[in-house]
């Protein structure tokens, strides 16, 4: 990068020179996030991502808000078939059933949480660890990501898979998996995803939550 900055390996400007997914690594991924309804647009979005590279998500990622009223899991449990034919027409998303589908059982569940949504989630946060000093270091499941896919499934959760669960723990904060030669620094207690933009002087903006 022009900047010099060093990064996490995966974190590399598009083919078109965009700048999305450095943004995204830089201003969002593994800060902390606890906001029940931002958290389910992550849960949802790590779904659909399953198969499909995650900056092919990012770069719909304004169409899957629009198309799914921003996320709010109570307007989204209430959808009909109506709505999952609406969704299978909208270019702007992806188009897969099962997903869709997923997506509003997954809204449904979290209306009937006894907890609140967040909460639960960082439930499953482990304790604080070193960065790992490389991408090698980094794992794709690990026994918490294993337990907390095990209770969504419990309470009727789906496509969160113990991977899906981790890549989730590792986007919202939960882990801090920025190697450690990365430039984005970590958080000190406390400190918000808010405050990590604004610090970083992002112009990228996050849905109200």
């Amino acid at each position: 990068m022009t900047d010099g900055r060093v990064r996490c390996g995966w974190a590399t400007p598009g083919s078109d020179g965009s700048t999305l997914y450095l943004d995204y690594h830089d201003t969002e991924w593994g800060r902390p996030l606890r906001d029940g309804d931002a958290l389910f647009e992550r849960v949802s979005l790590e779904a659909f991502q399953s198969g499909l590279s995650w900056l092919t998500i990012l770069r719909k990622r304004e169409n899957f808000r629009r198309a799914f009223h921003g996320f709010d899991p109570e307007r989204v449990a209430r959808y009909t078939e109506k709505d999952i034919e609406r969704l299978m027409g909208d270019a702007g998303i992806v188009r897969n059933r099962a997903k869709i589908e997923a997506t509003i059982a997954n809204a449904r569940a979290v209306e009937e949480l006894d907890v609140d949504f967040g909460e639960l989630l960082w439930s499953f946060a482990p304790p604080a660890r070193p960065r790992p000093a490389d991408m090698s270091q980094v794992p794709a499941v690990t026994p918490e990501s294993t337990a907390m896919a095990k209770e969504l499934k419990r309470r009727g959760f789906r496509f969160v898979g113990p991977t899906t669960a981790y890549a989730l723990m590792q986007a919202t904060g939960m882990v801090d998996d920025h190697v450690a030669t990365c430039w984005v620094p970590p958080l000190r207690h406390g400190q918000d995803l808010r405050h990590a933009q604004a610090k970083a002087g992002s112009s990228h903006t996050l849905r109200p939550g």
